[in-house]
């Protein structure tokens, strides 16, 4: 099957420009003018439209077992959201169980995938413990596996939770092996502090799962988790960044130098702390994940951040749970599962508050929903550019469609979106995965029918493996040569 994209306007992270596109054996073939193409090639005229790289999402959990369920996007479900909604790749998280094997986790989590997802995706691992078998273990995962990065919880005190001593020596372990390390960065036993305060206070609702956990628990962590990987010099990449205390830490690092990574969640970028005072249990117990919603002034400085680099990438943090799941904690707000969806919608969230609204280009749009991911998960440039040799995954962009997003016509599994009633001024028409067209949507009088696309899915999502020692690696050796001085003068 072959296709040529024509007369679109192609947008990569460094420029944008007049092109077409062929397409042919999954990769991209050419992009240029006046490509000669085979006969029965399909022709898509994107006059008018943008040609984008299908964005990446870093952080999802589908089929996650937490809290006392699990969520309730699986592989299919997730893999058609992010079709649907442009993304073209997803990168979800292994979860031993306690005392288990990374490698039988490896095997329980890629046995769920293959054959199930949709579109291309990988894995981080998580480690929550640490002997010598992990020591060992870590390695059959990079090397055999292909995956390159360890995602570390500093919160869920008694169930994810590493202590420092740990987190040392995985620091260590990461660097040996070329891979890329990952917080979730709160104090955990000020959160459980935190936590018992509120139900001393009867604060029992939603509301004290924000109050619980302030922002200066987060802005403590990541500082903790950047000066132990400053101590290692290894390379450190902080999830679902929430708050500027935070992000400021992560510029201070930056610019002294050290190689680390911020993350902004589509939510967070988009909504604050309201929705746990909402008088409906629902609606508030809908806004519960970790790190939480935060007061607005946040907001416009994760925007700030996301303008100026500090923070590289977008995700969704994808982990849903129904509306009958949150209720578990409908008088103790400690049992409500933490998680909210995201994984359709980041995109288009991303494009109208930034690009419609001149707080990011076009450029930097692609940059943080799909290149800067490729590049520091070792992806690029198979992943995260329209090139020649690339994978084909492209999504095109109609800036005259609209929707509104709602629970309503969304694909996920559950029953509440964080974003409801969000007017979104630009939707993604088209979607190609792995050469093929696999998302049409359908559009009426300038508007996306969003819930009734034409689908063309199998399940052919391929499990990427991601090479060790990238090129964040380049920056850690010169910083490893200069780290101390070889001689040291001194005056008599």
């Amino acid at each position: 099957m072959s296709i040529l994209l024509k007369n679109g306007t192609v947008v990569n992270s460094d420029r944008k420009f007049k092109a077409d596109v062929y397409i042919k054996g999954g990769l991209i073939e050419e992009v240029g003018t006046d490509i000669v193409v085979e006969q029965n090639c399909t022709i898509v005229d994107c006059t008018g439209k943008f040609i984008v790289p299908g964005a990446i999402d870093p952080h999802v959990h589908l089929e996650m077992p937490f809290m006392g369920t699990f969520s309730k996007d699986g592989y299919e479900s997730g893999s058609k959201m992010a079709l649907v909604g442009g993304s073209t790749f997803y990168i979800d998280f292994i979860v031993p169980k306690k005392n288990g094997s990374l490698i039988e986790a490896y095997k329980e989590w890629s046995g769920r995938a293959l054959g199930t997802s949709y579109c291309d995706f990988s894995f981080h691992c998580c480690v929550t413990e640490w002997n010598e078998k992990r020591h060992e273990e870590m390695e059959t995962i990079v090397n055999e596996f292909g995956i390159n990065s360890f995602k570390f919880f500093l919160a869920y005190k008694g169930a994810l939770m590493v202590e420092d001593e740990l987190l040392v020596k995985a620091f260590k372990r990461c660097k040996e092996l070329g891979a890329l390390c990952q917080v979730h960065a709160e104090h955990g036993d000020l959160v459980v502090a935190g936590q018992n305060e509120m139900i001393k206070k009867g604060i029992k609702g939603p509301e004290g799962h924000p109050q619980s956990r302030p922002d200066f628990f987060e802005g403590e962590a990541t500082n903790r988790a950047l000066q132990i990987a400053r101590h290692v010099n290894v390379p450190l990449y902080v999830v679902h960044v929430s708050c500027k205390l935070a992000a400021d830490s992560i510029e201070r690092a930056q610019k002294e130098g050290q190689v680390c990574f911020g993350e902004a969640l589509a939510g967070h970028l988009a909504k604050d702390d309201s929705g746990y005072y909402n008088e409906d249990f629902d609606t508030a117990a809908g806004f519960v994940m970790s790190p939480p919603f935060r007061p607005k002034f946040n907001q416009k400085a994760l925007w700030s951040h996301l303008q100026n680099g500090v923070l590289s990438t977008t995700g969704t943090d994808h982990c849903t749970f129904t509306k009958k799941d949150k209720r578990m904690g409908i008088n103790d707000f400690r049992k409500i599962p933490n998680g909210c969806g995201g994984m359709e919608d980041r995109p288009s969230v991303i494009w109208e508050l930034g690009v419609n609204t001149g707080r990011i280009s076009l450029s930097d749009f692609v940059s943080v929903t799909s290149t800067n991911s490729a590049k520091i998960f070792n992806l690029y440039p198979q992943k995260g550019v329209i090139a020649k040799g690339s994978d084909a995954d492209i999504v095109i962009w109609d800036p005259e469609v609209k929707r509104t997003i709602s629970h309503e016509t969304h694909h996920s599994n559950i029953d509440f979106n964080v974003f409801e009633g969000m007017k979104i001024n630009a939707c993604p028409i088209m979607t190609i995965s792995q050469g093929k067209i696999v998302v049409r949507t359908k559009v009426v009088d300038g508007v996306a029918v969003w819930d009734k696309p034409e689908l063309n899915l199998e399940k052919t999502g391929r499990f990427v493996k991601r090479k060790p020692f990238g090129p964040i690696y380049d920056r850690i050796k010169k910083l490893d040569e200069n780290l101390y001085p070889k001689k040291i003068e001194r005056e008599n």
